[in-house]
């Protein structure tokens, strides 16, 4: 059941922000990687960044949560210049992301991998932590029993929250993925390809955990995903990258219709692609 907000149990969550990149620009030696990329995502929204390969779609991702240093352009989160704080100060911020390939710890367990997302926010010193006493004891236990009840029992993973990661088949550990990411209590949610590599009964499952992340926490959401069916049924907004260049940008249904959006999927007719741009 639902917790009301007026619920001291409720958990406390930080509003949802705006991110706005403007003319975001990013070259290796010769080669362009973004030029002049621009795009909006309004707070409590769910924005899908999309394109073939090689579009520039990760590079974006890199450069807007820091791990890319742009070589023009900015990015701002709800109107501050964030184009020059490093990665894990926006982290601070509540910018939160996941990566397209699992980046969790496989030895370590489930809560465990969970709790490193808020390591971010902790404010025990080493000396603290060392010794494991005082701030630092009650601190750790706070911090697992939020995640426990907000994030695991969120995301229905209580039945594996002391099992080694390894051992996971892939869907879950993406699942994972996305509740240490939820950990970090996140303003906005940037993920990398959150259903690459699933089948069809993952998908749905993931899709429907980043809808109640958007209407349950509020939280504002910026994907990558190459699954246009999934993108077109929860997405709000749409972008499309092309060599690196925005060409297109609207609903999904404006973008479904975009002739430059069906050329740069399509090509030739034969192009199998065409299916997932007219899905329903």
């Amino acid at each position: 059941m639902a917790l009301a907000p007026s619920d001291p149990a409720a958990p406390q969550r930080p509003s949802a922000a705006r991110l706005d990149v403007d003319g975001l620009s990013l070259q290796f030696g010769g080669v362009k990687a973004l030029d002049g990329v621009s795009l909006s995502v309004e707070p409590g929204s769910i924005t899908a960044l999309i394109g073939p390969n090689g579009a520039g779609k990760t590079s974006a991702f890199n450069a807007i949560s820091g791990f890319y240093k742009p070589k023009s352009g900015t990015v701002t989160l709800d109107g501050a210049d964030i184009t020059q704080v490093p990665a894990r100060d926006r982290a601070k911020l509540g910018l939160a992301r996941t990566f397209q390939n699992i980046a969790l710890f496989r030895g370590m367990t489930v809560l465990d991998n969970i709790k490193l997302g808020r390591h971010a926010h902790l404010t025990t010193n080493v000396f603290d932590a060392f010794f494991y006493w005082g701030k630092a004891k009650r601190e750790e236990m706070e911090l697992r029993a939020e995640i426990e009840r907000d994030v695991i029992d969120f995301l229905e993973l209580d039945h594996i929250r002391n099992t080694p990661v390894a051992i996971l088949p892939y869907g879950l550990q993406k699942k994972v993925e996305l509740a240490r990411a939820l950990a970090m209590r996140p303003r906005i949610l940037m993920l990398d390809e959150p259903v690459a590599g699933m089948n069809r009964e993952e998908t749905e499952d993931m899709a429907r955990a980043i809808l109640d992340v958007r209407d349950e926490w509020g939280v504002t959401v910026l994907l990558v995903e190459h699954d246009m069916g999934m993108v077109m049924d929860i997405s709000d907004h749409v972008c499309v990258l092309n060599f690196g260049r925005r060409i297109a940008a609207g609903s999904p249904a404006e973008v479904r219709a975009n002739p430059d959006v069906i050329k740069a999927y399509l090509g030739s007719s034969g192009d199998p692609r065409k299916a997932d741009l007219e899905v329903a």
